[in-house]
């Protein structure tokens, strides 16, 4: 399986240790998850109990934060 390039924001880091969630649950959270477009430019993807906030740019997914749907 293809691996997405992904960076995290110093606070998506922090959400996802205190949360419990993996690196490997955030990428298939965006992969599978159901998208909602936020403006101007985030996409929220919701997956299992929680929601990945990210931008795309280029081929590099940003992570704002994760949190619990």
């Amino acid at each position: 399986m293809l691996h997405l390039d992904i960076r995290y924001s110093k606070h998506a880091r922090e959400q996802i240790i205190t949360r419990g969630i993996s690196e490997r649950e955030v990428e298939e959270g965006i992969k599978r998850g159901r998208k909602e477009l936020q403006k101007p430019n985030k996409i929220l993807s919701y997956y299992k109990y929680f929601c990945v906030v990210y931008k795309k740019i280029g081929g590099i997914n940003y992570i704002i934060t994760v949190k619990p749907r």
